[in-house]
């Protein structure tokens, strides 16, 4: 006979203290840490516990008895359901210094490293219609909150299109408005699923890996132009006619996309990097703008989501670079070669490196179309590539910029930059944790002289980080 599990206890009257990672803010009670989602520091609430664990436990806001000073209302109606923006309900002015102290301690106390007085954070420029890029999921079954479960008319398989629900893999919350884009991404996913559903199209069921409508991306640049793409599965039976006709009905009500893209994936999953992608209408890029310099960006490319940070962000790595024009630099994790021909101006010469090889082939195009001829580009994993053979090929360079994937740079990669000597290193980071990490590695030959925190994502609580080493005499 199963034993019976002691029920979880209500925590009454807890008062939420701090701030925690992942979005979360915590409290103390019993010498217990107590972690709880949109919860604010300062609010008073009784709290349900989830889980309990010997040294903390995670709880949910069950009532609240009075409301922290530091709250505002948030402006989006899927908050506190949607996961995407965690910290709506407080003021821009807390996010930022919030995410400051985030940075200062995780490299205090994971870096442990000597750290100069950092430079204040740098706030985005917009806080609203922010982003360049939305991926929307597409599933048979829509989450049902807590308070719809109550409707017994709601209790049905019906089709969405929005974001995962973390824990739900296979439901989808229907977005009707996301505000981190520009307006028109609304339009089209909602025209996409309205036409779906009137036509009979059936959405994809992520367990028996049936149904046509996948997902859809779109994407926007400063140069006005948008491009959509959306993901079908193909049955037995077939399905890419009433997938042309749905191409056909979006292409025909949405003229400003300039590039409307599709693709048959019959995989597991959604990621399109391995998939033939088709043109259905205009091109299969568009161009991104930053200073004078223009950026082809295709359905696999990476660009920072967030374009006008992004320049600023971009700025940083230049202005520590301290380039005059007869350095050597080497672009590790160059992308579509974003940094690479941002600097390769105040460069000798630029050496960029990449995993994914449709992204090299964009950042040697981008250097094409800026006549930018002091670039060399290189696909393939950045430990099997930056090698000290490589090194002696190409040349030990003056410069290292660095703007890792969030989980930071391989061992072999910083052993390799330890070798290579550079005077100066540049390290942009999405994960001042594993930043902190690498910062501790290289912290024998190398002194932190500047840190300066880019607020990229407003509203949640990850933030970029830009480091600049300098090798000890």
């Amino acid at each position: 006979m199963a034993r019976k599990k002691k029920p979880l206890p209500i925590l009454e009257d807890i008062t939420i203290t701090d701030y925690a990672a992942e979005g979360k803010s915590l409290a103390r009670v019993d010498d217990m840490v107590v972690f709880v989602p949109w919860a604010v520091p300062g609010d008073v609430c009784d709290l349900q516990v989830r889980r309990k664990k010997h040294s903390f436990m995670e709880a949910e806001v069950i009532r609240y008895k009075k409301y922290s000073n530091v709250r505002t209302q948030p402006f989006c109606q899927h908050f506190g359901i949607c996961g995407g923006c965690k910290w709506q309900q407080l003021p821009y002015e807390e996010q930022l210094r919030m995410k400051q102290q985030q940075i200062f301690d995780q490299l205090t106390r994971i870096g442990k490293v000597e750290l100069p007085e950092f430079r204040p954070i740098m706030g985005s420029v917009k806080t609203q219609e922010y982003r360049n890029k939305l991926d929307f999921g597409c599933a048979n079954k829509r989450w049902l909150t807590t308070e719809q479960l109550k409707d017994e008319s709601l209790i049905k398989d019906t089709p969405a299109i929005g974001f995962h629900i973390t824990g739900a893999f296979d439901k989808i919350l229907p977005i009707e408005k996301c505000w981190l884009m520009d307006d028109l991404q609304n339009q089209i996913r909602n025209e996409v699923r309205d036409y779906a559903i009137n036509n009979g199209i059936s959405f994809f069921d992520l367990r028996q890996q049936i149904g046509l409508l996948r997902d859809v991306i779109i994407r926007n640049s400063a140069s006005g132009e948008w491009m959509a793409i959306i993901q079908f599965h193909y049955d037995e039976t077939g399905g890419e006619k009433e997938a042309l006709a749905l191409l056909q009905h979006i292409a025909d009500k949405f003229p400003q996309i300039t590039s409307l893209l599709y693709l048959d994936n019959q995989k597991c999953n959604d990621t399109i990097g391995d998939q033939e992608i088709k043109v259905f209408k205009g091109t299969d890029h568009i161009f991104e703008l930053m200073e004078d310099l223009k950026f082809k960006v295709g359905p696999k490319s990476f660009y920072q989501t967030n374009t006008e940070q992004a320049y600023h962000l971009y700025s940083v790595a230049r202005e520590f670079a301290n380039l005059t024009g007869n350095e050597l630099v080497y672009d590790l994790y160059t992308g579509t070669g974003t940094i690479a021909n941002f600097v390769a101006k105040k460069a000798k010469k630029v050496v960029g490196i990449e995993y994914v090889p449709e992204a090299i082939e964009d950042a040697k195009i981008n250097s094409q179309i800026n006549n930018i001829d002091n670039t060399l580009f290189y696909a393939g994993d950045m430990k099997d590539i930056l090698t000290d053979d490589f090194i002696a090929e190409h040349g030990r360079p003056d410069v290292i910029i660095t703007d890792p994937p969030r989980a930071g740079m391989h061992p072999d990669v910083v052993k390799t930059i330890l070798n290579a000597a550079p005077k100066r290193i540049v390290y942009v980071s999405c994960n001042p944790a594993t930043q902190a990490r690498d910062l501790q590695l290289l912290d024998e030959q190398y002194k932190v002289c500047e840190v300066q925190p880019v607020d990229m994502f407003p509203h949640t609580p990850h933030v970029e980080n830009v480091v600049l080493l300098e090798i000890r005499k």
